[in-house]
C-alpha cells in the first residue's frame, strides 16, 4: 500500500507529538516558583521551571504527567497503528488509526489552546493541524459500502447504550456544576488561575458529550458509522482513565495536596469507565472483519 497523504499528516503528528511530549517531561531549569496577580485580581504562583514555567504550580503537573503517557502510550500507538494500516490495509487497521489520530488531536488541541505560551508553540500548532486533517482524510478514507459490509453486530448493543449514556452524563456532572457556580458566584472558576478559559470544559463538554450521544443514535440504528465513532471514544476513554492517576502523581509529587472527595468523584469514576471502555473497545475490534482489505474500493475510487 502506497503512502496517502493521511498517512504523511500522521507521521508529522507523530514527530510533533514525540517533541512536544520529551520536552515538556525533561526541560529542566526556569527562574523557579513565581507569585503573579493574574488578570481577576488573584495572587497566582507559578510553575517556574522547565517547558511549563509559566504556567500555573497545580496545572504543570497535569501536563507533564500527560507528555508521559503521551509519550509511552499515544506515540508508540500512533507508530504501530500508521505500520499497521500501510502494511495491512484491514479496516480493523484504519478504524485503529481513526482512534489513535482522535486521541493525538485531543493531545494537541489540549496544548495548542490550554498552555501557557512558550517555545514550541508551532510544534503545538503543528500537531494540532496534522492531527486534524489527518483524522479528516483517514475518516474520509472508509467507504461506507465497505464498512457496512464488514461490520458483523455482534455487539453488547445494550451494554454500549448504557455506557455512552453514563460517559457523557459523567463529564457533563464533572464540569458543569463547576461552571455554573462560578456564573452564581460571579467569579470565575477557582482554578482558571492565569488561564482566560479552560480547555477540558469546551473539549469535553462542547465535542466529546455530543459525541457520545451521536453514537448512540448511529448505534441503536445499526449504522455501521457507529463503529468508527466508538472506536475513536473508546480509546480516548481508556487513555484519559490511564492519563488521570499518572497527572494525580505528578500532582502529588509537586506538593499539591488533592481533597479525597475529589480523587473518589473524578478519578476514580473516568478509571472505572476507562476499564469498561477496554472490555468494549476489545469486543469492537472482534465485531470487524480483521482480514477485510480497503485496497480495492480505494483504487476504484481513484480511477473514477
Amino acid at each position: 500500500m502506497r503512502l496517502k497523504s493521511f498517512h504523511l499528516a500522521g507521521l508529522i503528528a507523530l514527530a510533533s507529538a514525540l517533541l512536544t511530549s520529551s520536552v515538556g517531561l525533561f526541560a529542566d531549569g526556569g527562574p523557579g516558583p513565581l507569585i503573579v496577580r493574574n488578570q481577576y485580581g488573584d495572587m497566582v504562583r507559578l510553575y517556574g521551571q522547565g517547558l511549563y514555567a509559566y504556567d500555573s504550580h497545580f496545572r504543570a503537573p497535569i501536563f507533564r504527567g500527560t507528555d508521559l503517557i503521551v509519550l509511552l502510550l499515544c506515540c508508540p500507538l500512533l507508530a504501530y497503528s500508521l505500520g499497521s494500516d500501510l502494511r495491512k490495509g484491514t479496516l480493523k487497521a484504519r478504524m485503529l488509526l481513526i482512534a489513535v489520530l482522535t486521541v493525538v488531536l485531543y493531545y494537541g488541541a489540549s496544548i495548542a489552546f490550554g498552555v501557557s505560551y512558550n517555545s514550541l508553540h508551532l510544534v503545538y500548532i503543528l500537531l494540532f493541524s496534522a492531527s486534524f486533517f489527518g483524522l479528516i482524510g483517514t475518516y474520509r478514507s472508509i467507504p461506507t459500502g465497505v464498512l457496512a459490509s464488514m461490520v458483523q453486530w455482534k455487539l453488547p448493543i445494550r451494554g454500549l447504550s448504557i455506557f455512552l449514556v453514563i460517559t457523557g452524563a459523567a463529564l457533563l456532572a464533572a464540569w458543569l456544576p463547576e461552571i455554573l457556580l462560578a456564573l452564581k458566584s460571579g467569579r470565575p472558576p477557582a482554578l482558571i488561575e492565569t488561564y482566560t478559559t479552560e480547555i477540558t470544559y469546551v473539549l469535553d463538554l462542547g465535542i466529546i458529550v455530543p459525541l457520545c450521544f451521536i453514537a448512540l443514535s448511529l448505534l441503536r440504528r445499526r449504522n455501521p458509522m457507529a463503529h468508527v465513532l466508538l472506536a475513536a471514544l473508546l480509546l480516548l476513554c481508556i487513555v484519559i482513565g490511564i492519563m488521570l492517576p499518572v497527572q494525580t502523581l505528578f500532582q502529588l509529587q509537586a506538593g499539591i495536596e488533592l481533597p479525597v472527595p475529589v480523587l473518589i468523584t473524578k478519578m476514580a469514576s473516568f478509571c472505572i469507565l476507562a476499564a469498561f471502555a477496554l472490555y468494549f473497545f476489545w469486543r469492537l475490534t472482534g465485531d470487524v472483519d480483521s482480514a477485510g482489505a480497503i485496497h480495492s474500493t480505494e483504487s476504484q475510487s481513484t480511477t473514477r
